[in-house]
């Protein structure tokens, strides 16, 4: 059954609005340490909630990008895939 985004959690919409407000702003690298930290998470929950949102997000493309003292995330609208 495939989820949809109507089916996320609190801290999934924290970390999507989180996302797309940056990417609107030009940024699309993320680490998950910066978001929680911004975001008053863990990096762990980070890390989870964003890889459920890889492949639920309708209006931007989240690529795991690299791993380098922590996950570093690619994201971009849907429109430049």
């Amino acid at each position: 059954m495939e989820k949809k985004m109507s089916d996320t959690n609190d801290n999934q919409r924290k970390i999507l609005n989180y996302l797309k407000k940056g990417v609107t702003r030009g940024k699309y690298f993320f680490k998950s340490k910066s978001i929680a930290r911004e975001l008053g998470l863990s990096p762990n929950e980070v890390g989870t909630n964003i890889s459920m949102l890889i492949d639920n997000a309708e209006d931007i493309v989240i690529e795991k990008w690299s791993y380098s003292h922590g996950t570093t995330w690619r994201v971009y609208t849907a429109k430049e895939a």
